[in-house]
């Protein structure tokens, strides 16, 4: 089940809604784990068992080292909980890639060829490690309370808003909200209006922009123009998938009384990578900073050591993205870009390139590397690659030309607009009347389901990672 679904938008919310009121206070953290069950097995029952499995270790480790008389019980604790979670997100994301990996250098040395399992991924078992790792320590360095049972730890590890793509949230975040939350009719009303505009931005523009991203990406030999629109369609595609469900997470949080952290902040108007890590899938880019960054030293041991570091994290976040070469080598791009501006002084600097140019430099950097992280091989890339510095031509060959559809380009050019501008469009909204926003979002709902009932099913990107 997806939130961009008839199924969803006209059955599993207004019945959990309507359940989640009717119960009493004290049982809502019951109905949030029933709910996020049900939404979740909607999709493969059995697999229920690894969402609770990873948050009954995760809550029985934290405990352990919360309560710990010595040092060294703690540290095994955190060390066998995180371990445990790293091992369920590796074998089932990770084993393919390495078996396959193992059987073709078995065969480039003479062997036999190796049997690689199929192996079907968890739908949004990357986040749910995330989580469950970020609680294990938080906990055990008492910088987060432990939760206050199993019911409010299984509801935070399973809550079916956020569950499948985010934003990253962290216990420590929602332990008060947990334990008291506020349920207000203009609470209510807000989360609508976050959840329609997440619902518009994902079937009204990511939706539409889509079949020409995946036409120009399936060129055998794109020429410039056809490259760089790939690219093109594909970064809008990107930004209102994923930011269009983070904004229907954050509405159906406020709908049942939760404040979850924004996740995106106009990337596209970043002016250097470092900005744009800042902006992009911010609770990401904070995780992987507080987690992995700085326990690997941060800017602790020198200049070169920072570098480093700041490289190698953006590979392991490239690889939790996919078990993939192409994931890798996308991390690996950021990390270079990042390491460098880090170098040119970007730490104190709100930017390291020339005024004129900051912009257009850093979204070229970000355009050329979603087409490593869209592309299903390093090959595809390198050939989108090569149609981008026109070594197949410039122009738009007619028989790409004729089946760009109107609605493609419109979504485009809206799209583009809004990216670039969206900080401003919002601000005019907000100065809005009461009565005028409270239209808007109703008829911007009312729009989207329109759309949502006349299309095909169409998932969120993010779903795979």
């Amino acid at each position: 089940m997806i939130f961009s679904s008839s199924i969803f938008v006209f059955g599993f919310l207004p019945l959990f809604l309507m359940a989640y009121y009717a119960a009493p206070k004290s049982a809502r953290s019951v109905m949030i784990l029933l709910g996020s069950y049900a939404f979740y097995g909607w999709w493969r029952i059995d697999y229920l068992a690894v969402v609770f499995g990873m948050s009954a270790i995760s809550y029985l480790a934290a405990h352990v080292a919360f309560t710990a008389q010595t040092q060294a019980v703690k540290t095994w604790a955190v060390r066998l909980g995180v371990t445990f979670d790293l091992a369920v997100l590796g074998y089932f994301k990770y084993t393919m890639f390495a078996m396959s990996g193992l059987s073709d250098l078995s065969v480039a040395l003479g062997g036999a060829d190796i049997t690689v399992p199929a192996i079907i991924l968890p739908i949004g078992i990357s986040f749910h490690t995330f989580q469950s790792i970020s609680y294990i320590v938080d906990v055990s360095r008492k910088d987060a309370p432990p939760a206050r049972n199993l019911i409010d730890f299984l509801a935070f590890g399973s809550l079916f808003p956020q569950l499948i793509a985010g934003p990253v949230l962290r216990y420590k975040d929602l332990a008060d909200q947990f334990a008291e939350r506020t349920h207000t009719p203009a609470k209510f009303v807000q989360g609508i209006a976050r959840f329609a505009q997440g619902l518009a931005m994902k079937v009204l523009i990511a939706d539409n922009v889509a079949p020409l991203a995946d036409r120009m990406f399936a060129l055998s030999n794109p020429t410039g123009a056809e490259s760089w629109l790939g690219a093109l369609a594909y970064s809008i595609q990107l930004l209102f998938d994923f930011a269009g469900y983070s904004s229907m997470a954050i509405g159906l949080g406020l709908m049942i009384g939760f404040q979850f952290v924004e996740n995106f902040n106009a990337p596209y108007t970043s002016k250097s990578i470092t900005e744009f890590w800042r902006r992009w899938h911010i609770s990401l880019s904070l995780w992987l900073r507080d987690y992995l960054y700085l326990p690997l030293g941060g800017n602790r041991r020198g200049a070169a050591r920072t570098y480093v570091n700041l490289a190698l994290t953006m590979v392991l976040g490239g690889l939790w993205h996919g078990a993939n070469w192409t994931f890798i080598l996308w991390g690996a791009w950021h990390g270079i870009w990042l390491a460098a501006e880090r170098a040119l002084g970007a730490k104190s600097k709100s930017t390291v390139w020339p005024t004129l140019i900051a912009w257009p430099v850093t979204m070229t950097v970000v355009m050329i590397g979603w087409v490593m992280f869209r592309a299903a091989t390093v090959s595809d890339a390198i050939n989108v690659y090569t149609g981008m510095i026109g070594l197949n031509g410039w122009s738009l060959s007619a028989s790409t030309a004729w089946q760009i559809q109107p609605t493609e380009i419109a979504a485009l050019m809206l799209g583009s607009v809004i990216a670039v501008l969206g900080q401003r469009l919002s601000n005019v909204t907000i100065q809005m009347p009461a009565g005028l926003r409270l239209t808007s979002t109703f008829a911007l709902m009312g729009v989207a389901c329109m759309a949502l009932l006349a299309q095909t099913h169409s998932p969120f990107l993010y779903f795979q990672f």
